[in-house]
């Protein structure tokens, strides 16, 4: 056999005998691939856009469609029949078929089908058992709407696809992978997709996003509606159990609680993490229970464990359908759009189909009146033939048809004919006439229902909401996702060594001086001794430059962290002081923080976390006529500027040595800190509410509504997943008020206090279980509004204004306090503070401060003026 168009070449093996005919395959396969792929995309792996089944799921819907008798069917049996329509084995059928069992939605499920949440499989196919759900009846399902074809053997008939009446595509997601092109729409939420679509049929915008059975935390700022490049962060849910446990409640979608446990186990082997063990509690809902070493922060665990596990994945979605028998890559928004529209044309079908199908039953009722109640029956007992019973009937019925909508035919007497004699005996003529009445009720509401299609499909998707969407509330909690550094949460698992003299750092040097703990995606900062300084990466033994006088580890983008610095420009070159950070490095690259020239020397410097500006002597040689050997430096006298400043000028005599005299103070500014309420973290970047100046020993106050109080150092990895009431800087002077509903007495309680405890969390309220926080406020003189409810029978009590100050003193904070009233009250409202009256000895003393804090500052500007100038000698 010979391709078409093909050259066929033949050459005779034997003369007079049989010949072999040789072809050429040169372009047999040419269209195989094609062929293939095109299979692969439209039979197996892309869902449709009409239903949004893949074949395989709407073969296993129409047998379970077949078999439906209300009762549950085995699912091996459903299996088998599925395999008259499905030309691939039962393995594959029972998986698809568990995928969608698994979703809770078309399928009533019975028995062991398996766990999303931990990944264990379902029961074998003979031992589980299935059957339609009442949504799925009601909206997969219209026989007279849907097109056939014949299955794959040509035995049966199958839908081409099934009149799927939602965005069922959106709601189940799918996943497939074809040749040469993939897909991966994601689950939404049944009840946002309804509410999507009434918005889209009222010309409305509207946005849909993820939402995943196994719940979690999702950011979708980069969702994309969907797209290819398009990309969902999703998180576990964790919260501090104790100071030493933390709880993962709800995980990433496509994860199990196995692979997540296998994460973290891996990322405590690696180091990146530090955990005691894990305990996994799953059964119906999740709870991994993760045990913490002591010391070990539980903020700082957290964030490690997005950074470095399972804990965080990122999803990237590629909506992929099937429409007009091609593949389309479209938007969620849009595959929302056309499968309303769809719906909305079913919807017409349906009742136009209705329609004429109560115009026939209408046009019938009406001739069996007829020919009943004007006994036409009777005419056509002389008739011999069925030619003149048909005639018969047909010039009876002429004179009373007038008002029927269509002609009568030959079908409509033969049926008239099949009337039975008893039904003519017992025929009630009020009856008849009710259910033509009815039939025309039904036939005015369906015609109303055509002309108003938007409205009669509006009222259906509520009814679907109805009727199905309780209990299928979000799942997913959508929020913003804050940036993770792993190099700020990830835990110090090695130490670093250094040997200063031949310039050498890593973890390996173990004989010699052991630096600090730190991980193996660290930096390093070395400053050496004739003033360059590098940063290198961890390694075993890294070579940065001989005599080391500082090595750390290096904090990108470290404003805080100030070095002072005192040295020797060349052999016999000025000494110059100066203070910098390092912010921003090239890495392995050699820096000058002298200025550069041959024989320079560093004769002091220290490394300052907080800014500390420390006082040296600076001892000189005795050369010449030097008077003064010995003085004394300030660095709080310096200008903190660039790394690459030269500095102020020390003396131009030749230095001895430098020593420390005293420890200095943080020259810095405090440190403003916001709180974002989007991401639910600190920053310094100025995003959200400004909570205050804060300097080391400042402290943060929380109150959460459930009446706990504690004040925590602001530190920018603390995590605040909890609802506070109250966040602000903490003064341990000014009384704390709350207004309590005590919950064993049933009234309102009054109560000021001071923290006393700032390491201790504890309670303002009882612990009775009805117990609950109203209000709390940190002004010195509070106003409570109090509004009475009305009595019956008794006259209305007017509204009251308290002064909480006067109306309770300063007590211990597991004082109860003091009751407000015993009257019903509606609502108790804050009102604005009274400002206390400053007498006139305060006012002249805050004039003083305010003046000695002018002249302060005047001199400090002074200060930084003279010390602009680099070449300016401070000491000579």
């Amino acid at each position: 056999m010979s391709q078409d168009n093909e050259p066929q070449d033949q050459q005779p093996l034997e003369e007079n005998t049989n010949q072999e005919v040789i072809t050429k395959i040169t372009g047999m396969y040419k269209d195989w691939f094609l062929d293939y792929a095109s299979y692969v995309i439209l039979e197996r792996a892309v869902p449709a856009i009409e239903d949004g089944f893949k074949p395989v799921h709407r073969r296993i819907m129409q047998s379970m469609k077949d078999l439906d008798d209300g009762r549950y069917n085995k699912v091996a049996n459903i299996v088998g029949h599925t395999m008259q329509y499905h030309p691939h084995g039962d393995a594959s059928i029972g998986d698809a078929m568990v995928q969608v069992g698994q979703k809770e939605l078309l399928i009533d499920t019975q028995g062991n089908w398996g766990n999303i949440l931990t990944g264990d499989s379902a029961a074998a196919p003979r031992y589980i058992e299935a059957r339609l759900s009442k949504f799925a009846l009601e909206v997969l399902y219209s026989p007279k709407v849907t097109e056939w074809q014949a299955s794959y053997d040509g035995r049966r008939k199958e839908p081409i696809n099934l009149p799927v009446k939602f965005p069922l595509l959106l709601n189940q997601g799918a996943e497939g992978i074809a040749v040469g092109l993939s897909t991966k729409i994601l689950p939404h939420n049944f009840n946002e997709l309804i509410d999507a679509s009434v918005n889209h049929l009222k010309g409305k915008r509207f946005k849909i996003y993820p939402d995943f059975p196994t719940a979690g935390e999702m950011d979708i700022s980069n969702y994309n509606d969907g797209l290819r490049g398009g990309k969902v962060r999703v998180r576990a849910k964790i919260n501090q159990q104790d100071k030493n446990t933390l709880v993962i409640t709800e995980i990433p979608y496509s994860t199990t609680t196995s692979t997540l446990i296998e994460s973290i186990i891996k990322a405590n082997e690696k180091g990146k993490i530090k955990i005691k063990h894990i305990e996994d509690n799953t059964a119906e809902h999740v709870e991994i229970l993760i045990h913490l070493p002591n010391n070990i922060s539980p903020d700082k665990t957290i964030d490690a464990l997005f950074a470095f596990t399972n804990c965080e994945i990122s999803i990237s979605p590629l909506c992929c359908v099937i429409i007009d028998h091609k593949p389309h890559f479209i938007g969620v928004s849009e595959i929302l759009r056309l499968s309303t529209d769809h719906t909305v044309e079913l919807l017409k079908k349906e009742l136009e189909i209705k329609y004429d199908e109560l115009q026939e039953q209408w046009h019938f009722a009406s001739l069996e009146r007829i020919f009943i109640e004007k006994r036409i029956y009777r005419e056509i007992e002389e008739e011999e033939t069925w030619d003149g019973v048909i005639r018969a009937i047909d010039e009876g019925l002429k004179p009373h048809i007038a008002h029927l909508k269509r002609a009568v035919n030959e079908e409509d007497i033969t049926r008239l004919t099949e009337i039975r004699i008893k039904r003519i005996s017992k025929f009630d003529l009020d009856k008849a006439q009710q259910k033509i009445e009815a039939l025309e009720d039904e036939i005015t509401q369906v015609q109303y229902n055509l002309d108003h299609l938007i409205e009669f499909s509006i009222s259906y998707f509520e009814k679907l909401k109805k009727d199905y969407g309780g209990g299928r509330e979000r799942k997913t909690e959508i929020r913003l996702f804050e940036d993770i550094e792993a190099t700020k949460v990830v835990i110090r698992n090695t130490k670093l060594y250094v040997n200063r003299k031949e310039g050498f750092v890593g973890t390996s040097l173990k004989k010699d001086e052991y630096v600090t703990d730190c991980s193996d995606i660290d930096d390093i900062i070395c400053f050496m001794e004739d003033g360059t300084m590098m940063v290198t990466k961890v390694d075993t033994k890294a070579f940065v430059g001989k005599n080391i006088i500082h090595v750390a580890v290096f904090k990108k983008k470290d404003k805080r962290t100030i070095y002072n610095m005192i040295y020797k420009d060349g052999g016999k070159g000025t000494t110059y002081i100066k203070r910098f950070a390092v912010t921003s490095i090239t890495r392995d690259k050699i820096y000058d923080v002298a200025k550069g020239r041959s024989g320079s020397k560093v004769f002091y410097f220290s490394a300052n976390p907080n800014g500390e500006a420390e006082k040296v002597t600076v001892y000189l040689r005795q050369v010449g006529s030097i008077k003064k050997l010995k003085f004394e430096v300030d660095f709080a006298d310096q200008l903190i500027k660039g790394r690459g400043a030269k500095g102020n000028i020390v003396t131009k005599h030749p230095v001895k040595k430098v020593e420390l005299k005293e420890e200095g103070v943080s020259t810095l500014k405090p440190r403003k800190i916001w709180f974002d309420e989007v991401v639910k973290r600190l920053n310094v970047e100025g995003r959200g509410d400004l909570l205050g100046s804060f300097k080391g020993e400042d402290r943060l106050l929380l109150v959460t509504q459930n009446g706990i109080i504690k004040t925590i150092i602001p530190e920018l990895t603390t995590r605040f997943d909890e609802a506070y009431i109250l966040m602000e800087k903490w003064d341990p002077n000014r009384p704390i008020t709350a207004v309590y509903w005590e919950g064993e007495r049933e009234r309102y309680y009054v109560k000021r206090f001071l923290v006393e405890n700032k390491e201790k969390e504890e309670s303002i309220i009882t612990d009775h279980e009805k117990s609950q926080l109203e209000l709390v406020s940190t002004d010195e003189i509070p106003v409570l509004e109090i509004i009475y409810r009305k009595q019956r029978n008794k006259e209305q009590r007017p509204n009251e204004e308290l002064n909480l100050e006067e109306f309770i003193s300063v007590k211990g904070i597991k004082a109860m306090g003091n009751q407000l009233t015993t009257e019903k009250v509606t609502q108790l409202n804050l009102l604005d503070p009274i400002v206390p009256e400053i007498d006139d000895n305060e006012e002249e003393e805050e004039a003083d401060n305010e003046e000695t804090s002018t002249q302060e500052e005047n001199h400090n500007t002074s200060e930084e003026n003279k010390n602009s100038e680099n070449q300016g000698s401070l000491f000579d």
